[in-house]
């Protein structure tokens, strides 16, 4: 299964770009992933550009107001996913800094949280590609989970 995230805006803070550098290097190792950037602007803008180039996907949103789950219950639904058999790529769509619009999330296969708290988009991608390292690691079974 392919992965696809998808973020409004170039990264500017160099933090996040090593970040994000290091984490799509660690998950190249153990699966196919890959990073587009849309260009940055308001919601309404955003959320029209992410849907279309989440088009056929299977879409998670990631939202403050989505899902809070633990890792191992995504590690679950992603299990779950990759033997449905007919998703081929999940996108992960992060939206602009003023979020998504109502309709993005609607048609949103899934509506994720990664905080209680609103992240900085930059960071929320850090903490994203973490997580997705963190759930391939758990699949080949890495000793970096523990639970």
């Amino acid at each position: 299964m392919r992965l696809l995230i998808l973020a409004a805006g170039k990264p500017a803070l160099s933090y996040a770009k090593d970040g994000i550098a290091e984490y799509l290097k660690r998950l190249g190792r153990y699966s196919q992933v890959t990073m587009e950037l849309v260009k940055a602007g308001g919601s309404e803008e955003v959320s029209q550009r992410l849907l279309e180039k989440s088009e056929g996907m299977y879409r998670i949103a990631m939202d403050e107001r989505g899902e809070r789950l633990t890792t191992a219950e995504l590690y679950k639904r992603f299990d779950a996913l990759e033997h449905r058999g007919d998703v081929k790529c999940v996108a992960f769509l992060i939206g602009a800094s003023d979020g998504h619009t109502p309709e993005l999330r609607k048609k949103a296969d899934m509506v994720l949280s990664l905080s209680a708290l609103t992240l900085q988009h930059e960071l929320a991608l850090v903490v994203l590609l973490e997580q997705l390292y963190r759930l391939a690691s758990m699949k080949a079974g890495s000793p970096y989970h523990r639970e």
